[in-house]
């Protein structure tokens, strides 16, 4: 193929896939060198892509799904094709996305045939069948470019591959000095473990708050510091109350601990300096998780509804402790029984992990 001057990928809508999106952006990049590459991305993904290389710029995508914001996303699409693209690179499985290209005038496109927008793209890549490539989600994203002549088969790993590609965002040392700014300024001492009780997809993702308030309590009170270590619970303005909840009960574990609940109140681009400079950050299956692992800061997951073959944190820094039931993963927002992938998971079986790799990390600096 020639080699196209000016490159749209249109970036996932959830964190969590952005992040496993991020080897196949590189992978264009690398192929692409001299081209001009323009991310297409939600304003709460936007964020993400501050300080990756292998991007010039991001364009927000404010527009609401489906029918609505009809007349934005025309003038949206009116300002791409002024753009002059010569390669649309859908991440985003939605027709909508496929349609805006399409309008944008961009000649090639390239997407997976999915949402009944296979006429829309210029090259209708077949979704991958079970087995046909490696687990883990990032593959998705490679198999495309691959698929789509963008990269050669050489460019994948072998799908009998146990483990996935180490996931990173590019930038973590800049991110944890500025981080560590933030905490002066919000006068949180160092050093401080991080909490994410939450998770948006629904309930059957989250472990039990008062087991998440048990390891962390624990866990930051046998911290070698003076008083132990703080504690910083993060989440979504829904998830306020979750954490004050969780705050409370820390509380009345070990009063003397210094725990912040910042649900609520930081942008995403703050958030990632944040858990960059965290000693360890202890969450659900969840955007948190994500962005935490790829900044190699020591991240225990806990896994229930969810598969952590498929959507788990990455590398060496990142432990999954979960329940061995029959029916996990069973991908629900709602548990219809007893919720037993969850409740079966201790706060000691946490509280260990963490330990573990806390002691690795600090034997790596």
């Amino acid at each position: 193929m020639t080699a196209p001057a000016r490159i749209l990928v249109r970036a996932t809508n959830w964190i969590g896939d952005a992040v496993m999106s991020l080897p196949a952006l590189r992978a264009v990049r690398t192929q692409f060198p001299s081209a001009h590459i323009a991310v297409l991305a939600r304003p709460w993904v936007a964020d993400l892509y501050f300080g990756e290389a292998a991007v010039d710029r991001v364009i927000p995508y404010p527009h609401r799904s489906g029918v609505h914001d009809l007349a934005a996303k025309w003038r949206t699409a009116q300002t791409l094709r002024r753009e002059r693209f010569d390669l649309a690179i859908l991440f985003q499985n939605a027709f909508e996305s496929a349609a805006i290209a399409r309008l944008a005038g961009i000649p090639r496109i390239l997407g997976y045939n999915r949402d009944g927008r296979g006429f829309l793209l210029s090259q209708a890549v077949p979704v991958p069948l079970p087995g046909e490539i490696p687990t883990h989600e990032l593959y998705y994203y490679l198999e495309l470019l691959r698929r789509g002549d963008i990269i050669s088969d050489t460019a994948l790993p072998e799908p009998v591959l146990p483990e996935p590609a180490t996931i990173r965002l590019e930038g973590a040392a800049a991110a944890a000095a500025r981080g560590r700014e933030a905490l002066a300024g919000l006068h949180i001492p160092e050093p401080f473990i991080g909490v994410s009780p939450g998770a948006a997809y629904g309930s059957a993702k989250q472990w039990l708050p008062e087991r998440f308030a048990e390891s962390v309590a624990r866990l930051a009170f046998e911290q070698p510091s003076d008083g132990g270590a703080s504690i910083c619970l993060f989440g979504s303005p829904t998830e306020v109350t979750l954490c004050d909840a969780v705050a409370r009960m820390i509380g009345e574990i070990h009063p003397n601990l210094y725990v912040r609940n910042l649900a609520g109140q930081t942008s995403l681009r703050t958030f990632i300096d944040l858990a960059a400079a965290a000693t360890l950050f202890l969450t659900n299956d969840s955007g948190a998780m994500h962005i935490a692992s790829a900044l190699g800061t020591p991240t225990v997951t806990v896994f229930g509804a969810t598969n952590h073959l498929t959507t788990g944190p990455t590398g060496p820094c990142a432990r999954v402790v979960r329940e061995n039931v029959s029916c996990s993963p069973c991908l629900l927002r709602e548990c219809p029984i007893d919720h037993r992938c969850m409740t079966g998971v201790s706060a000691a079986r946490v509280i260990e992990a963490a330990a573990e790799l806390i002691a690795m990390h600090a034997s790596h600096r």
